[in-house]
């Protein structure tokens, strides 16, 4: 762990957001978070939001941790910290469905996270995950947006939120998760900037992709919205 200590303990903000990480090679890609989780974040993304945005000493919250990286994150720059999801992976988890957080109005400095985006992976076995739901239904917006409302209740007037999301191309069908995940955000918060959210190395960007995006017509696509918002 001292290894990856001095990527979060700075003593000024990086603003920068190109980091020169392996991906899922880097040592702090492995060292943050459950490491065989399906669908783990890039750590150094939360760190730049948590030094941004908090102090030492705040309370951040995740209300769908997965494989904990926030929990992470936060207690390395010293910050209290909350990670909830239904599937419980390590025991400093608290098992929770994000549309019901278990925490007083305002009393939240910082919320970050990183929901389903679809149906397309197996976050658990929960009948409650939202995950089970298709982003090409409107129920899955309505779940998500009582999360939403969720992170609004309980987070501190002023305070930040950071949302990641992304796009669905699949069986030649385009689904614009993000625009339609905004319009429900915008019910709760102030919008204060989107980041694009895109590896070096993505997968999709290799011969192979190139020559089946021109074979069968599809653009290559390979990124995420973080979408920055306050609470007003």
């Amino acid at each position: 762990m001292s290894q990856v200590a001095t990527l979060f303990s700075k003593t000024k903000i990086d603003y920068s957001w190109s980091f020169s990480d392996k991906t899922r090679k880097d040592t702090a890609y492995i060292t943050h978070g459950y490491h065989r989780y399906p669908a783990k974040f890039i750590p150094q993304i939360v760190s730049r939001l948590v030094e941004k945005y908090t102090n030492e000493g705040d309370l951040i919250v995740d209300p769908m941790c997965g494989s904990g990286t926030t929990i992470d994150v936060a207690k390395e720059i010293k910050r209290k910290v909350i990670g909830y999801d239904l599937n419980i992976v390590r025991p400093d988890v608290i098992k929770n469905d994000s549309r019901a957080i278990p925490l007083e109005e305002n009393s939240v400095d910082f919320v970050f996270i990183d929901p389903p985006y679809s149906d397309n992976i197996k976050y658990s076995n929960d009948e409650r995950c939202i995950g089970k739901i298709s982003c090409e239904k409107i129920e899955f917006y309505d779940e998500l947006e009582k999360t939403a409302s969720e992170i609004a209740r309980i987070l501190k007037p002023d305070k930040v939120m950071g949302w990641v999301i992304a796009d669905q191309w699949i069986k030649k069908k385009f689904t614009a998760v993000g625009f339609l995940m905004w319009q429900r955000l915008e019910k709760y918060f102030e919008p204060m900037d989107i980041v694009c959210i895109t590896r070096h190395n993505q997968t999709s960007n290799t011969g192979v992709w190139h020559n089946r995006a021109r074979q069968f017509n599809f653009y290559l696509r390979g990124f995420k919205y973080l979408f920055i918002m306050k609470k007003s």
